[in-house]
């Protein structure tokens, strides 16, 4: 991880460069990963290495801070009928998300065209969010053993701007913490929309092992 390379952007991160040297007239595909609740940018940029040489892989930290070393895209209650969110807090998470997209591209000199989000937990149901409500803004995104609120669902963009954008829901068949139903469902209801969507179950908890993330690494590298 190269964090000679970072700029002073609005959220902290972390940068990969690509090892793959640049063209005069080629911009960089960008990769921005999302961590969880209660986790921060370190967590995701130690994937990083993972990932297609040709990236810029950005690993941002979320603007929440919980305690020290733990931050959120926005607070969550766990209750016994799932997780409650503030619907207002959400949108503003996710119209933080898609600026700070605008920052990275714009630093360190990304393909604007070929920007992609993966995130973990509360990382994938941001990168779903961003997805659905302002397509434009990403070539493809993966979720990570997240969910799909329903608070998103009066947000959705229009089919012509949804439509063929590429999705990976990525869950464990074990997890603890988001059941994989949360999965099950965010792609039966990624199903009736117009988007491209893939749902890959794995032997896990709720976390990522080697063959989720080499999962991940291929599909991103398929739509390159």
């Amino acid at each position: 991880m190269v964090d000679r390379h970072r700029k002073p952007l609005s959220l902290a991160h972390r940068v990969r460069e690509p090892a793959i040297g640049r063209s005069a007239v080629e911009r960089p595909p960008m990769l921005l990963l999302l961590h969880g609740v209660g986790s921060n940018e370190l967590s995701m940029a130690a994937l990083a290495p993972a990932f297609d040489e040709r990236f810029v892989v950005v690993s941002a930290r979320s603007p929440i801070q919980l305690e020290p070393f733990a931050f959120a895209w926005l607070h969550v209650d766990l209750t016994p009928r799932g997780p409650r969110i503030d619907a207002d807090e959400l949108e503003a998470a996710w119209r933080r998300a898609t600026s700070f997209i605008d920052e990275a591209v714009a630093a360190y000199g990304a393909d604007p065209a070929r920007v992609f989000v993966a995130g973990f937990s509360q990382g994938g149901l941001m990168a779903l969010a961003v997805l659905l409500t302002t397509p434009e803004k990403v070539a493809g995104v993966v979720c990570m053993s997240g969910r799909l609120p329903p608070e998103v669902i009066p947000h959705v963009a229009s089919p012509d701007r949804l439509r063929a954008k590429p999705v990976l829901i990525i869950h464990g068949a074990h997890d603890e913490t988001l059941v994989v139903g949360y999965g099950r469902d965010a792609f039966e209801t990624l199903r009736q929309l117009p988007v491209e969507v893939e749902y890959q179950e794995f032997d896990m908890g709720h976390t990522s092992t080697d063959a989720s993330v080499a999962a991940v690494s291929a599909w991103l590298s398929a739509r390159l």
